[in-house]
């Protein structure tokens, strides 16, 4: 193995306050590369009822000149599903981490008091951080800069984390808040009273034919950035005005179909108008579609979800309002995503009265009321009052509530559902419950590929029909494979759609490693990396049955907008699905696919 990989895990015990350097398994990174396929492979050999780790992992593209390479991941099993946990990460951080010398961090057990992890070059150091025990993650990371020096990249948790709220994501670069915030592993690293992990180094990651790299990252990226342009103007922000006539973004807790109010007043043209200051770009980054705003203070903009969800989801209007309560769920260190679904469920069900005054201690929880979902979030990050319920996830929180609260709950596997409404696209239905993780646009993508985008590669010509039931199955996982490979070699999504094609990621990983890859064998990994996890998955007691979706989701049609009328044939989908992926009829792969991805030795009868 010649390139792309330092060669090294650093290994924290947390009981015994032991700090180890470990060989990176070189034949686990040839068959799932890096970042989650390489951290599912350790976690799938090293979790169970005693040892429950957390893994930081970078890729071989992180520390490369590949654009948008600057990423890491982090895994766990996940508080809020107790299945495979998964976040993806952009900002500084991924690079540094490989400048000190690791591929990744596998962190063990639980300390006593608070503690963080100081790591550069070589040499790591828990530290003691009871002083930083109840900061919020803006003050934890320009505190641990100005002790470790302003060069330094910090991932910590804020409140939400420390008190192990099982949203609680964990928030890296300070004020432009770019967060690992799905699935809840901020309260992971709570449980282990691990406060932050601070990284440092300048060694090169090496790589085995630089020049051939450079020429050719060299070749795309004028019109990587030109194909791109408008979401270095605009951000995420501008997918409120493209995709809300397609019926595509949730409305009070998905329960309606278009809101022209909140589309005039989200959009990233007032965005721009009234708020932004400057653009964030991540490490490696040629396209910079983080937003900086200025309400108050200097801090990270709004994305597209964040205005979906605690915006249109939550029937705010208000762009000031959107821009405060993200501020708050970034300083607490909460998930965006799940908080606005988690609002918007507790909303109905303050409106249908199974949530009173009473309970939530005199806040009047109505649809768009911006002091009381701050109170909310606060509650939430707290632990106290309805907060308590609402951050155990609203799963949780629906079966806590009972009386038909199930029905309005809109997850998969326990995972709040992000914001897209699945009516509008039938494989995003199909995706978010296949998915890993849970409810996810991320894991296949499939949103980009049935509005605007094709994929030759994968023998689609034309943008798919967002409502044609035929070929979702095949369409979805074939997506989910190149998802798990961008997620695994760390490189931005958004990569795709400006022109890095499966070639391109081929050769890069060729021309960084040294390998002899083809494009059928890179895709045979991604393929591998997502049934490998899946396999975990099976082990947490994953089955078919909880490959489905809401019933107000399946069953219940928009009256109105883009989607109006559309129900998903999600039971149609997955026998394709299931066919195509060669898995049983319980939801588990096959021998013959398990040993065609030989994946033997993770699999339950082996």
């Amino acid at each position: 193995m010649n390139g792309g990989y330092q060669g090294k895990i650093l290994r924290i015990d947390l009981v015994k306050k032991i700090v180890s350097d470990e060989k990176l398994d070189f034949k686990a990174a040839q068959n799932f590369i890096g970042g989650s396929g390489l951290a599912a492979h350790y976690l799938i050999k090293e979790t169970d009822s005693e040892k429950d780790p957390l893994v930081f992992m970078t890729g071989p593209f992180t520390g490369t000149a590949v654009p948008g390479s600057d990423r890491f991941a982090v895994a766990a099993k996940s508080p809020l599903t107790g299945i495979w946990g998964e976040a993806d990460c952009g900002g500084k951080w991924g690079e540094m981490l490989k400048k000190c010398g690791y591929d990744g961090i596998i962190i063990e057990g639980r300390s006593s008091t608070p503690v963080y992890l100081y790591v550069e070059n070589n040499k790591a150091t828990i530290m003691n951080a009871e002083e930083l025990w109840g900061m919020d993650t803006f003050q934890t990371t320009d505190f641990l800069e100005n002790k470790h020096g302003q060069k330094t990249r910090t991932a910590c948790i804020g409140p939400a984390g420390e008190k192990q709220v099982k949203i609680a994501g964990i928030l890296t670069e300070g004020i432009h808040a770019r967060m690992a915030a799905r699935c809840g592993l901020g309260a992971v690293m709570g449980s282990k009273k691990l406060k932050a992990v601070t990284v440092y180094g300048n060694q090169s990651s090496p790589c085995a034919h630089k020049n051939e790299l450079i020429s050719s990252i060299r070749q795309i990226s004028k019109s990587l950035k030109e194909n791109l342009n408008i979401l270095t103007t605009y951000g995420t922000a501008v997918n409120i005005s493209y995709i809300e006539p397609l019926g595509d973004i949730p409305i009070k807790n998905f329960s309606q179909g278009t809101w022209q109010e909140g589309v005039d007043n989200l959009n990233a043209d007032k965005l721009n108008e009234y708020f932004l200051k400057d653009n964030y770009y991540c490490g490696r980054c040629i396209v910079g579609c983080g937003r900086v705003v200025n309400n108050k203070i200097m801090l990270g903009g709004p994305e597209y979800e964040t205005l979906a969800m605690l915006g249109m989801n939550c029937m705010v209007s208000s762009l000031d309002g959107v821009i405060r309560m993200m501020e708050l769920c970034n300083r607490m260190g909460i998930d965006v995503i799940s908080t606005g679904n988690i609002i918007s469920f507790a909303m109905e069900a303050f409106e249908k009265g199974l949530i009173t005054e009473a309970d939530t201690e005199g806040i009047n929880l109505t649809w768009g009321n911006v002091e009381a979902i701050l109170s909310v979030i606060e509650q939430i990050a707290q632990k106290k009052g309805i907060g308590a319920l609402l951050g155990r996830g609203v799963r949780a929180a629906a079966e806590t509530l009972g009386h038909g609260a199930e029905e309005f709950a809109q997850h998969a596997k326990g995972l709040e559902m992000p914001a897209h409404d699945p009516r509008a696209k039938f494989a995003t239905a199909l995706a978010y419950a296949t998915s890993n993780r849970g409810a996810c646009h991320l894991q296949a993508f499939t949103t980009e590929y049935e509005s605007a985008e094709a994929f030759p590669e994968l023998g689609y010509k034309e943008t798919l029909d967002r409502f044609q039931v035929e070929g979702k199955g095949p369409f979805t996982a074939k997506l989910q494979n190149v998802m798990a490979l961008c997620d695994s070699l760390k490189i931005c999504k958004f990569m795709l759609l400006g022109g890095v094609n499966l070639k391109t990621m081929c050769d890069w990983l060729n021309a960084i490693t040294g390998w002899n890859l083809d494009v059928n064998g890179l895709l045979l990994k991604g393929e591998a990396i997502f049934n490998l996890k899946r396999l975990y998955n099976n082990r947490m007691g994953i089955t078919k049955k909880h490959d489905t979706l809401s019933n107000r989701v399946l069953k219940q049609s928009l009256d109105k907008g883009g989607a109006a009328g559309k129900l998903p044939p999600l039971e149609t989908m997955l026998d394709e699905y299931y066919s195509y992926r060669k898995w049983d009829s319980s939801g588990v792969p096959s021998l013959e696919k398990i040993e065609e991805l030989q994946l033997t030795d993770y699999h339950l009868e082996k």
